[in-house]
């Protein structure tokens, strides 16, 4: 009985030991996973607090890209004024979607809201004999009336933005057709009774950049748009309203109220844009811009905004503008089909939205 007592204890004896060696390695084990999602969430965190800075390296990334594919025709000074052009009636309508996806909504009437307006402000112009500058402010009215319309469907019947800017976008476009017998007002006759409406796309030199002054001013609302968006009580009910809807409630912030004014702020922007693709193309014609609705918010989605709301800046969805100008461009000079184009728009979208899941998911 004594040696099978000393047996025993000698056994016990030794397990501590063995525990710790297996804790030890366990210990171990367990700071390297801490140290993999301390490191995981400090990125996340990062682009968290900061999501300009994913569209900022991918416009980067692709500007280098294609400077090797295309070689030294991308970077001349005519395709980089070129793209920049070509993105500026996009990047006005991202300015507008950017503000009505940051409340987790959608719009898909931008284009035919813009449209619209620019038919308004020709058809006074040319059609009535109505004095440029009127006729233009009518027009920018009429956007805003348009927006507020969205806003007021969206918070008076309580209907997704989706459902509702879809059929608005239907119906907008109708009222374009029927103003106009699809008809275009053809350039000439803009310049020889309203040349007001071209201001925006009068061309600038500087340095041998050709820029229009529609860019100069696609810029200049992007800028008030940071302003208001960030130094500003309305901003920040925006940001609020996206976040939690219900929460801004209970906090004070008139939901309904401040939905209907981003509305129509959003209008506002996009009878502005109305005004600078007249200029940008010369003519008012009620079939142009009609993949405007999914450029934009392609440019929004690329630009970092969550289509979730409450996350994103108002520069992302600049960025992500002129990342489609890129693509489109550096495809287009590689001599790439535009279907192709489409398709690498489309992969870069799926991306946008993979990043920004992964982002929320890891936050959470």
């Amino acid at each position: 009985m004594s040696k099978i007592s000393d047996d025993i204890s000698k056994d016990l004896k030794d397990q501590p030991k063995f525990t710790s060696d297996i804790g030890d390695k366990a210990q171990d084990h367990h700071t390297f996973d801490i140290g993999e999602q301390t490191f995981l969430k400090k990125l996340q965190h990062f682009l968290h607090g900061n999501p300009t800075i994913v569209p900022v390296i991918i416009l980067i990334l692709s500007v280098i890209a294609f400077g090797f594919i295309a070689g030294g025709k991308f970077f001349s000074a005519f395709n980089l004024s070129l793209i920049v052009q070509q993105v500026t009636i996009v990047g006005i309508l991202a300015a507008a979607q950017t503000l009505i996806i940051l409340t987790a909504g959608i719009d898909l009437s931008v284009a035919a809201m813009m449209v619209l307006a620019s038919v308004v402000m020709g058809k006074l112009s040319i059609d009535f004999g109505m004095p440029t500058l009127p006729a233009i402010a009518i027009g920018m009215i009429s956007g805003v009336i348009t927006g507020a319309i969205n806003g007021l469907l969206v918070t008076r019947l309580k209907l997704p933005p989706f459902i509702v800017t879809l059929g608005t976008w239907n119906i907008f476009f109708a009222l374009v057709i029927f103003f106009t017998g699809s008809q275009s007002i053809r350039s000439s006759v803009i310049e020889e009774n309203a040349p007001l409406l071209h201001f925006w796309g009068e061309r600038i030199n500087l340095g041998g950049f050709v820029f229009t002054y529609g860019a100069f001013l696609m810029i200049a609302i992007f800028v008030f748009l940071w302003f208001m968006l960030n130094k500003t009580a309305w901003g920040r009910h925006v940001y609020a309203i996206g976040d939690d809807k219900d929460a801004a409630e209970l906090s004070g912030i008139r939901t309904d109220r401040m939905l209907v004014s981003i509305y129509a702020v959003a209008g506002l922007v996009i009878a502005i844009g109305a005004w600078v693709s007249i200029g940008r193309v010369g003519s008012v014609s009620p079939t142009s811009f009609y993949e405007g609705n999914l450029d934009s918010i392609t440019a929004v989605v690329i630009g970092g905004t969550s289509l979730f709301g409450g996350r994103g800046t108002i520069i992302g969805s600049l960025f992500g503008a002129l990342i489609v100008g890129v693509f489109s461009s550096g495809l287009s000079i590689a001599g790439l089909d535009v279907l192709w184009q489409r398709f690498a728009l489309g992969c870069l979208i799926i991306i946008a939205v993979g990043i920004d899941q992964w982002i929320r998911k890891v936050s959470n």
